[in-house]
């Protein structure tokens, strides 16, 4: 990302002095003024300094000198004085267009945020300036801000149609905000430019795929779909000949894909959302088992077949593979609060909770800190009766007192009691939970724990078929941000 950025940047890199000193020239008229304008027209620096020095001390209110200064400096590569002489100059003349321009380019190539309201500024003054509309484009998509990155890229649209990174980031903040359509048109520009580039093509194929656009997806796709086309482009390639009700095809491209890196979690969890779909749960189960056979720590593919088991109402199978999912991956029944928090630790929940009972010490009825520590200390695995384990299920009681619509505390607090052989109490927080957030995979996974445990199971295969059914939402969702970190550069090769 920081390297799209700088090649991003380089855009409009400018040399300051140069650009500069023809607006500045153009204001000169004074015997002292002209022979500094004529230092910096000669890039004699260090005799304009010198000059200025003196001016300044005079006229430490004229805003031209103060600019002068600023192109001096800027000449010299002192960028830090340059731009604190570019500011002296917008504090006593705040439309100072050479001041502003200045300011705007030091702050734009150090990738600065302040950068923004100084271009603003400028379009204030000069609404039609597509290069002032180019640079804010580039640092509002680097602050993340697509919504404004997306309205500046339009207007300076003429300047990017032969800058791939340009586009590239255009295409991306378009398909962030949902502008599918536009994006794929965006992106074309970026492919014409080099054709023969393969990502560039699995890019474009993935954002025509999101615009629901698959046959274009496979004629992008189509030279690459020669004699040796790559997993990725297999994956991207079944995806669409699936949404054109090409599901032979689909099928054929998603084995072949396999074959070529076996170790793909995400290509069997596709196959088996595609057996789903056509009702061919026999087939999907045993790719997915050639999937578990080669990596039995796959979360994903016990999620996967237990969605497939509930399909055939085979719920025993179903339940004991949605449990055996939940035990390699805690992280399924971890707040996001909590994996947010987990993932600053780098997954090291002993300062996780370090981190959390510090926070508390400093507001000990805060809902949501209390949450957390009995959310984290369960993930610890605190044994039933500890004093650990007190803590948490005190901690858990606490923050559903203090606010009873915190459904992630219901919900651990269900795991705890669950832990505890509490099930009845277990099973009414999972329900309490589920009127919050009827999507809560974690309090509906271990409604079933419960009930298992109690005299009403005959709930349990339609809470199965419910879980399933959210199971293949997420892993629908999950498909969708895999296509969004593809166009962003963030996915690994499939």
């Amino acid at each position: 990302m920081e390297e799209v950025l700088v090649r991003l940047r380089s855009l409009f890199f400018v040399a300051l002095p140069m650009v500069l000193l023809s607006c500045v020239l153009a204001q000169t008229g004074q015997d002292p003024i002209q022979q500094i304008a004529s230092a910096l027209r000669n890039q004699q620096f260090d005799r304009a300094l010198d000059l200025l020095k003196v001016e300044l001390k005079a006229s430490p209110g004229n805003a031209q000198l103060w600019t002068m200064q600023g192109v001096a400096y800027a000449g010299r590569g002192q960028k830090r004085d340059a731009l604190s002489s570019f500011q002296s100059a917008l504090k006593i003349s705040p439309d100072n267009v050479p001041a502003l321009q200045g300011a705007a380019q030091i702050e734009y190539d150090a990738g600065n945020a302040a950068g923004i309201p100084l271009l603003e500024h400028l379009l204030q003054l000069r609404p039609n300036d597509v290069t002032s509309h180019g640079m804010l484009a580039v640092l509002q998509y680097q602050q993340g801000n697509c919504a404004a990155a997306a309205v500046h890229f339009e207007e300076s649209a003429s300047l990017f149609d032969s800058q791939p990174p340009a586009l590239h980031a255009y295409a991306t903040c378009l398909v962030k905000l949902k502008r599918f359509d536009k994006a794929a048109t965006v992106f074309q520009k970026s492919l014409a430019l080099s054709p023969d580039d393969r990502q560039k093509r699995q890019v474009l194929a993935a954002i025509q795929l999101m615009a629901q656009r698959p046959r274009e997806s496979l004629a992008t796709l189509e030279p690459l779909l020669g004699s040796t086309p790559d997993a990725q482009t297999l994956e991207l390639a079944s995806a669409a000949y699936e949404d054109s009700h090409d599901t032979e095809r689909a099928v054929d491209a998603l084995r072949q894909a396999i074959l070529l890196n076996p170790q793909n979690v995400l290509l069997y969890v596709d196959f088996a959302a595609i057996s789903a779909t056509h009702q061919s749960f026999e087939v999907g189960i045993n790719v997915v088992n050639d999937g578990i056979h080669l990596q039995p720590d796959a979360a994903p593919l016990y999620f996967a077949r237990g969605v497939l088991y509930v399909q055939l109402a085979e719920y025993e199978k179903a339940q004991a593979d949605f449990e055996k999912a939940y035990e390699l991956d805690p992280t399924q029944s971890l707040s996001v609060a909590a994996q947010g928090l987990a993932a600053v630790q780098q997954n090291d929940l002993s300062h996780a909770l370090a981190d959390v009972q510090g926070k508390l010490a400093r507001k000990p009825g805060d809902p949501i800190l209390l949450y957390l520590q009995a959310d984290v200390l369960s993930q610890q695995g605190v044994a039933p009766g500890s004093p650990e384990f007190q803590t948490a299920m005190r901690s858990a009681k606490q923050a559903v007192a203090l606010r009873p619509m915190l459904g992630p505390a219901r919900s651990v607090l269900a795991k705890l009691y669950l832990q505890s052989g509490q099930y009845s109490e277990a099973a009414v927080q999972c329900r309490k939970a589920l009127e919050i957030d009827p999507k809560d995979q974690t309090a509906l996974y271990h409604l079933i724990q419960a009930l298992r445990k109690t005299d009403k199971k005959g709930e349990i295969p339609d809470l199965l078929k419910r879980l399933a059914l959210l199971r293949q939402e997420a892993t629908n969702d999950e498909r969708e941000q895999y296509r969004y970190k593809l166009v962003e550069g963030d996915a690994q090769p499939k």
